[in-house]
């Protein structure tokens, strides 16, 4: 389908990467080596825009992992991502903090994402655990899955929250078993764990809520969320980045003529790593309630959230 803009709004939002702290411990090769294969995957993005008559304009964005664990500082992390995407031949347009997808500015964008889930249909066999919203274990389909005895994915990494518990800190734990189609997997998700006024946010959610910022799907007080914030007014008259990843916006526009960040269509290019993760991620939009309009939806609207989200993965 031709994708064109509208007022306000990319035709694609072009996700440049998501690396943990332990990538950006291997220094800056590993980080030049990330934009050097992510360069011909980008490039394919846009031929394939061209191709398709498309005269969409393409917003890039880069998302840093500042939830799960806290490493070096804006200061030292923005100018070494822009560096090393340069030498790629890339431009970084937004850059966004991972911490931002679960509060922005004030903004419980997590909790208000979680208040939009939809049940999935009963287990069959009669229901034998709370529901998703209320447990936080979200299956895909209508078969039974762990129970809610069932111990806790992310327990160890609540009680290790800040203190680094492996790369993302705390991702979700898929259970595959078999599942009514034979050529389907069942998966069940845990979004969140801990009590309700401390839940630490599994990687899958905070990525859906990513996703769902990018395509505009986040609505606040009369705009999305969160709100692109320009380099200029973050760095100020002396011209130097924050040290704490708390006083960096959640969101930064690096280049002041990018691209709307918010977009019909996300793409985004990541390891092979981030496979099980995203599979995660489309279960949870596949139960996320619209909430209103897609932007910029066609006569016809626009397909469901899930299917506007595509991906590369690359190999080792």
């Amino acid at each position: 389908m031709r994708v064109t803009d509208a007022p306000g709004v990319s035709g694609v939002s072009l996700e440049l990467g998501h690396l943990y702290m332990e990538d950006f411990e291997e220094g800056p090769g590993r980080l030049r080596e990330h934009f050097a294969r992510v360069r011909p995957w980008a490039d394919a993005v846009r031929a394939r825009l061209a191709a398709d008559g498309g005269a969409a304009r393409i917003s890039t964005c880069f998302l840093v992992d500042d939830y799960f664990t806290r490493f070096s500082s804006p200061a030292e992390i923005v100018p070494l991502l822009v560096a090393q995407a340069a030498s790629a031949g890339l431009t970084i347009d937004y850059l966004a903090r991972e911490s931002g997808c679960a509060v922005a500015e004030g903004a419980p964008l997590a909790e208000t994402v979680r208040a939009r889930l939809t049940e999935p249909p009963a287990p069959r066999g009669g229901g034998r655990r709370p529901p998703a919203a209320a447990c936080g274990w979200l299956p895909s389909g209508p078969e039974p899955g762990p129970g809610p005895a069932a111990p806790a994915a992310m327990a160890d990494a609540h009680q290790g929250r800040g203190s680094g518990a492996g790369p993302g800190g705390g991702t979700a734990t898929l259970t595959a078993v078999p599942a009514p189609v034979p050529d389907d997997v069942f998966l069940d998700v845990e979004m969140w764990n801990g009590p309700d006024d401390d839940r630490l946010w599994s990687c899958p959610f905070l990525a859906a809520v990513w996703q769902l910022a990018r395509l505009g799907l986040l609505p606040g007080d009369g705009h999305d969320l969160p709100v692109p914030r320009d380099l200029a007014a973050v760095t100020g008259a002396g011209g130097g980045l924050p040290t704490a990843w708390d006083d960096l916006p959640p969101l930064v526009r690096l280049v002041p003529d990018a691209a709307p960040f918010t977009a019909r269509r996300t793409v985004s290019v990541l390891p092979a790593r981030f496979l099980s993760v995203e599979h995660a991620v489309r279960v949870i939009l596949g139960r996320v309630d619209g909430g209103r309009p897609a932007p910029a939806a066609g006569p016809n609207g626009e397909p469901p959230t899930a299917d506007r989200v595509s991906y590369v993965f690359y190999g080792p």
